[in-house]
């Protein structure tokens, strides 16, 4: 029997719930060719989101072709194009034969070395010759548009964790590359998103990137406590058990609407309810989820220095006039400007955010831990 509720993979079907603004806004995108950046912080539904959208948009357009590339495991140029090649050659060939076809049509330059896979999950193998490539990159980068021309189909590839881009030997010089192919394309429009929220505004918010302006930003928010209610109640009893609107909201209070939180914390409820929910199943399991956590929380706070843990502290305790003398002394946070490091620091971690200008400690449970068992000692 499946459980009711989805969390760390992709939520689909009953599983995934709501975002209806933000999925007609993400596939009118793909209709009509606009690029997309959609940004939030992580675990927040991102990628069952353009999983939800492209499932729509390919029932809607069968002849659309729709790329996925995830560059989790991407940290050089090189990489990239093998990745990016790779999927359009995939998504645009049918058999082995038509995959050595079209690489021929497109590729003058440069010559890749295309294999059969001994893996079952991978069809055939692309290898591009690292500094021929380098040199040359403007068949990779323009790849989807000509096949997209030449087939006279619309492209949409979907790049998650996009940020990676900022690992690589020459970030900004390869920013640059991709805006110019990328801006010129017609035919084939691109969805962007990751994991690295602060990243991601650098990357797309600051006038002085190549990615400026490339395209429409979509700034994920929040699922509201009353869809949640409603659908934690719906998933409850569409296995055979119950639980009340109020408890339902208690289990997306506790977990501050935090997406996969509520999904886990929601799942974790589910098991231990053999009939009807109760207030003390809820609590207990809000309990648990927090001690399951708490060995993972303690390794991040070991990393923190006590300036951040000070300014943690505060936050936590409620206090919103951080540069005043009377914070400063209390916390031992020294100065406004070095208050200013610690928050940037703490960004940087995607501990704490502060982009709608109110700090906030974005993992819920991770506040609840350092509430309740470290801040007490």
């Amino acid at each position: 029997m499946e459980t009711p509720f989805s969390f760390g993979t992709i939520a689909s079907g009953m599983q995934f719930t709501n975002r209806v603004e933000e999925l007609s806004q993400l596939t009118e995108h793909f209709k009509y060719g606009t690029n997309t950046i959609l940004i939030s912080p992580r675990r927040w539904g991102k990628s069952s989101l353009v999983n939800k959208a492209t499932e729509i948009i390919s029932e809607q357009f069968p002849e659309m072709i729709i790329i996925k590339i995830d560059l989790f495991n991407v940290r050089s140029e090189i990489e990239f194009y093998n990745e990016l090649a790779g999927k359009v050659l995939k998504a645009t060939s049918g058999k082995f034969e038509d995959v050595i076809k079209t690489a021929k049509t497109f590729f003058k330059q440069i010559r890749p070395k295309i294999s059969f896979s001994p893996s079952p999950d991978v069809e055939f193998l692309l290898t591009l010759d690292t500094d021929e490539t380098l040199r040359q990159p403007d068949e990779i980068l323009d790849l989807a548009e000509k096949v997209a021309q030449s087939k006279n189909k619309k492209i949409r590839i979907c790049i998650d964790e996009f940020q990676n881009i900022g690992f690589f030997d020459d970030p900004l010089a390869f920013q640059k590359k991709l805006r110019a192919h990328w801006q010129t394309h017609q035919n084939t429009a691109y969805v962007l998103y990751g994991s690295k929220r602060h990243m991601l505004l650098d990357v797309f918010t600051s006038p002085s990137m190549p990615f400026y302006n490339f395209g429409s930003v979509i700034f994920l928010q929040k699922i509201t406590l009353e869809h949640w209610k409603s659908f934690i109640v719906e998933r409850f009893k569409a296995s055979g058990k119950r639980i009340s609107p109020h408890l339902a909201g208690l289990v997306a209070q506790n977990a501050e609407c935090h997406s996969y939180y509520v999904q886990q914390l929601a799942q974790i409820c589910w098991f231990r309810t053999k009939v009807t929910a109760t207030e003390k199943i809820v609590n207990e399991s809000f309990e648990s989820l927090i001690l399951q956590l708490s060995l993972l929380f303690q390794n991040l706070t070991e990393t923190l220095t006590t300036g951040q843990l000070n300014f943690l502290k505060a936050l936590i305790a409620g206090e919103k006039k951080f540069s005043s003398l009377e914070v400063i002394e209390k916390y031992g946070l020294r100065s406004s400007a070095n208050i200013s490091r610690i928050k940037q620091g703490l960004i940087k971690k995607e501990i704490i955010d502060d982009t709608t200008g109110k700090i906030e400690i974005l993992d819920p449970i991770y506040k609840a831990w350092l509430q309740r068992y470290y801040f007490t000692r």
